[in-house]
Order: C-alpha cells, then sequence, then structure tokens
C-alpha cells in the first residue's frame, strides 16, 4: 500500500497493487477505483485512469469507481421503500438523481480491510439517512487477481433498515490503449433492452433488441456514427449464477469478456470527456448493475435490501490475448 494523493479537503489517498498470473491492477481507497489494469505482453492501457487524484475529484469522479448505494438514475429524486416514498438529492437537472449524488461511495475514502499479493478488500459505511436513503449500510468491496488472466470483483452489502442497493463498477474500457473505441466488436447477451428518454431515464417499455441499434447478439465492429449509448441491456429478469454476458475485442486482438451475476448491464459511449483535452469517445463504461429506476417501475427487478439479508454482486473482467 502507497500513497497516492490527498484529497483538496485534505483526506489521504491510498493506492494497493495486487497481482497474479499474467494480471496486475491498482486499486485507490477513494471511491474504491480501478485505477489501472494490467497484462503482460500489452504495452498500453485498457481500462481508463489517472496517476494524478485531482483528476478524480473533477471531471474523472466516476472512473473506475464503486458507485453505491445506487447507481445509474432515480427518476424525479426519489422513489418508493417499504411503503413510504424517500426523497434524494437532485443532482441531474436540478430534478433527478444520478449515481446517489454527493452521498455516493464513489466520494469515499474507503476502509481497507485486508489485503494481499493478489487480492484487497475494502469497505465503507454509510450512515442513515445520508442524502435521503435510510438504514445504516455497510458496503464491501473484494478485488481479486486470478491466474492467468482475470480480475473479479465481489460487492456485499449490509443495511439495519429497508434500503435500496444497486452498486456498479464505473470503469472505462478501450482494448487498444487508443484515443478512441471505434472498431472494436462488442457482442451482448441481451434480447431487450430499457428505451430511454431525453433525460436518460428509462420510459418504462422493456423493448426487444431486434432491428435496433441495441442488437449485440451476433456481435458487430461498432463506431460511434452508427452506435449511440446510454442504455441499460437487459439480461435477465433478476440475479443469476456468475455467466459471460458480454464480449469486447479491439483491432489489436486482445479481447475482454464480462461475467456477472447481475440482470443488466448499461453501456455508455463516453460522448463527454474525462478531462479537459481529452478525446470523447475515448472509452466505454460498462457496467453490471440492476436496471435503473426500477423502485419507479415495478417490472423490473427490484433493488431493494431488507434488514438481515446481504446484497452480493460477483463480476469478473476474463482477458484474452492473440
Amino acid at each position: 500500500m502507497r500513497h497516492f494523493g490527498t484529497t483538496k479537503d485534505g483526506r489521504e489517498v491510498h493506492a494497493i497493487d495486487i497481482s497474479n498470473g499474467r494480471l496486475g491492477a491498482t486499486i485507490l481507497t477513494y471511491g474504491g477505483i480501478l485505477q489501472d489494469l494490467r497484462l503482460d505482453g500489452v504495452d498500453h492501457w485498457v481500462t481508463l485512469g489517472s496517476d494524478r487524484l485531482a483528476d478524480y475529484e473533477a471531471g474523472m469522479g466516476y472512473f473506475g469507481a464503486i458507485v453505491a448505494p445506487v447507481a445509474n438514475r432515480l427518476r424525479n429524486a426519489q422513489a418508493p421503500i417499504a411503503g413510504r416514498v424517500h426523497e434524494f438529492e437532485a443532482n441531474q437537472d436540478g430534478k433527478h438523481i444520478l449515481h446517489s449524488a454527493s452521498c455516493g461511495t464513489h466520494l469515499k475514502i474507503w476502509t481497507v480491510a485486508q489485503r494481499d499479493a493478489s487480492s484487497v478488500t475494502l469497505t465503507c459505511d454509510l450512515p442513515d439517512g445520508e442524502g435521503g436513503f435510510p438504514g445504516n449500510r455497510t458496503i464491501e468491496a473484494r478485488f481479486e487477481a486470478m491466474a492467468p488472466t482475470t480480475l473479479r470483483m465481489t460487492l456485499r452489502a449490509t443495511t439495519d433498515a429497508p434500503t435500496l442497493m444497486n452498486p456498479v463498477n464505473h470503469s472505462y474500457w478501450n482494448l487498444d490503449g487508443s484515443d478512441g473505441w471505434a472498431g472494436h466488436h462488442l457482442r451482448v447477451a441481451a434480447e431487450d433492452y430499457l428505451p430511454a428518454d431525453d433525460a436518460i431515464l428509462p420510459t418504462g417499455e422493456i423493448a426487444p433488441v431486434s432491428g435496433t441499434q441495441f442488437d449485440f447478439r451476433e456481435g458487430r465492429i461498432i463506431t460511434p456514427e452508427d452506435t449511440q449509448l446510454d442504455h441499460n441491456l437487459c439480461l435477465t429478469g433478476g440475479k443469476t449464477a456468475l455467466r459471460e454476458v458480454l464480449w469486447l475485442r479491439g483491432t489489436s486482438g486482445l479481447a475482454m469478456a464480462i461475467a456477472t451475476t447481475e440482470p443488466g448491464i448499461q453501456i455508455f459511449d463516453g460522448r463527454a470527456p474525462g478531462r479537459p483535452g481529452d478525446p470523447v469517445h475515448q472509452a466505454l463504461a460498462i457496467e453490471p448493475q440492476g436496471w435503473p429506476d426500477a423502485p419507479n417501475n415495478p417490472a423490473f427487478p427490484a433493488i431493494d435490501l431488507a434488514p438481515g439479508d446481504t446484497y452480493e454482486q460477483v463480476t469478473e473482467w476474463r482477458f484474452s490475448q492473440p
């Protein structure tokens, strides 16, 4: 564990390096950020990160971070929990809540609970009522490098009052380490997707991908001109056993398969740069998670968490080289 930087308000941030087989990764205590991922024989970056803490405190706030308690959006910054409507901070357009607003774990300093050469476990406590979310909650994130070239993330959470829980890792990927993801080949095992309105909130409809730009079942080469993405692709109607759901391959031949237990996967095309001077469409944000705005759409898989229950998500990034 080494010093990475100090936040604007004086909090120390550490970096933890883990490795196993041909894969290495760096995790930050700030935001639980996956800051770097390295593969033997690959001389370029594959996940978009920064060596400067100031970048994460500015335009890269979500890059690589664990966003919790509720990733994505809730319409009108409110949602029913245990029969009562709760109101949250409206940080999108002054109307909706995005990524838990200012109480999100992407802004927290996580505690290192365990670490060894190939793994690290971080924890973050969220107090009852923070940002309008009920329950004293504890979130645990374990990153494990698995030989030869897999990174596994396990997220767990508990609460002492009924609450919502839909955390996500918000990493951006470009398997060529280039200025743009154009030319990548993308395949996703999703039969349906969630149409979104101008506020990027689901309309409530669950629509088939057939005949739309969201049909990646057979896989295809993608470009920003033919693929505009900030949508949830529906994998299942609820949590399942760990299985591969998405396959991405760069023009270099480097490939990544994502396996997850989650029912949805949000893909964002990176149409906004993370730092001043960076190009748009530099990398794809790929976020296994529950469906967005689920509490306000009864037909969506629920994201409720009750006292005595444990939330658990497992996601793996599996790499292969030509």
